[in-house]
């Protein structure tokens, strides 16, 4: 049987598109601004470069403490010592010394809503397979590799500022994404906007996030500071059925920070727009079948597909290629992937859709086979080698 890689351009005018995504200029130093829902990167700007992250670095400690009470090792409702390293850390702090034992939970607060240093050493302290905070430091780096954060390495568990401690903004924002997927049960942690642990935090005892309560949507993240790295910000907000996260950094002042993280999350939402592309079982072409009970078989898309797109500049269409083996050999059941159609737009990355096989097609018979035969034959005698059609 000889194959042909089979491709064919098709152009959909099921929505009105735009020609340019591009055209927004944010004034973070580095920035990623990523839609949920559909995956789509809306801004990058220096995204992967390892940059000095401060406190957002927090949201890794936080991540494994979740993976580590998801699977047992770690109880939110254990209780954890205090040792003289953790106790020792400034900076925004939960005020914790070596007499305390606070509960996981309380100390989850005292990272995510009070930014606390030591409240992260403890967590890192516990979790650690050495018992200390540098130790954690490499579980850490080795974890983010796993999570294909390949522009993060960790020096500490809270952002510290020290030499080697980076992330990129890019990192920064799938693992965001990450925590709101995969532990939704936490999450709402992040939008609480006081903890006031034991009467002795008053001095700290908001969240810094400054799009909490604007009405915007927002309910996340974490922001951070150092005099190396700026003012910095990783948010998340929804609307509707639409959720964005972003991660900027290298903001001059706190002022500078609430300004333009809330200019990218009213730009991310006004626009662009989820608009319905095609819907799982619609036919999409007709493809040979190869020694089949039938001669053709129908690709159909497999599943719903949704693209994110800019609001502004309308077109009238997008570009679709098909991309399947032709022939395909039979026998072939129903559902069977058979090939994939990439949607094209402009300024925004390609999305794929898998095709399926319509229905099941039997392999043919004796008669079938003469035939092809037959094809074969007088093709080699004409001198021009090909597939049957049949």
């Amino acid at each position: 049987m000889l194959l042909r890689l089979s491709r064919m351009v098709l152009l959909l005018v099921l929505l009105p598109v735009i020609a340019n995504a591009q055209g927004f200029q944010t004034r973070a130093t580095a920035a990623y601004v990523l839609d949920h829902s559909t995956g789509t990167v809306l801004l990058a700007k220096n995204a992967d470069t390892p940059l000095p992250p401060a406190s957002m670095s927090k949201l890794m400690t936080v991540y494994m403490a979740f993976e580590a009470i998801s699977n047992g090792t770690l109880d939110i409702n254990e209780r954890l010592p205090v040792s003289t390293h953790s106790a020792a850390y400034g900076g925004s702090t939960m005020f914790l010394d070596t007499t305390d034992r606070v509960t996981v939970e309380d100390l989850l607060r005292g990272v995510i809503i009070l930014s606390g240093n030591d409240a992260s050493s403890v967590l890192a302290e516990t979790m650690s397979t050495d018992g200390t905070e540098a130790g954690f430091a490499r579980q850490m780096t080795a974890r983010a590799k796993q999570l294909g954060m390949m522009n993060s390495t960790f020096a500490n568990s809270n952002g510290w500022p020290a030499a080697g401690h980076r992330m990129s903004m890019a990192d920064l924002g799938q693992l965001s994404s990450k925590l709101i997927r995969e532990y939704p049960t936490f999450y709402p942690l992040f939008s609480e906007k006081e903890f006031l642990f034991d009467g002795r935090a008053s001095a700290n005892s908001q969240n810094r996030n400054p799009l909490l309560g604007l009405g915007i949507g927002a309910d996340g993240l974490k922001t951070g500071h150092t005099n190396e790295a700026g003012y910095g910000l990783v948010g998340s907000a929804k609307r509707g059925e639409r959720r964005i996260v972003f991660a900027i950094t290298g903001m001059q002042s706190s002022q500078e920070r609430a300004a333009e993280a809330e200019r990218v999350v009213n730009w991310a939402f006004r626009q662009f727009a989820q608009r319905d592309v095609i819907d799982a079982g619609t036919q999409v072409t007709k493809a040979n079948v190869w020694m089949g009970a039938e001669p053709l078989i129908g690709l159909d898309v497999a599943s719903d597909l949704s693209l994110l797109v800019p609001v502004a500049n309308l077109t009238t269409g997008l570009e679709a290629e098909v991309i399947y083996d032709d022939p395909i050999p039979a026998p072939i059941t129903k559902g069977t992937p058979l090939g994939k159609m990439r949607i094209k737009l402009d300024g925004l990355p390609t999305q794929e859709v898998v095709l399926v096989a319509d229905r099941d097609v039997a392999a043919g018979g004796f008669g079938t086979k003469v035939r092809t035969a037959a094809q074969v034959i007088s093709a080699w005698l004409r001198g021009t080698p090909t597939e049957p059609s049949n």
